[in-house]
């Protein structure tokens, strides 16, 4: 059930993690704020395809 999703930073929309989730019990996109290499900073990053 578990589905390899891809995280992107909202501020610079690089992919920089990639991680598994449960599409049944989250069925929306997953939002986590963790560290842009890019940005130099911890930013929120949103699940994309």
């Amino acid at each position: 059930m578990r589905e390899i999703i891809t995280l992107a930073c909202e501020t610079c929309k690089q992919r920089n993690y990639t991680t598994t989730k449960n599409k049944k019990s989250t069925p929306g996109k997953l939002e986590l704020k963790k560290y842009c290499p890019f940005c130099r900073t911890h930013t929120p990053h949103k699940e994309t395809k």
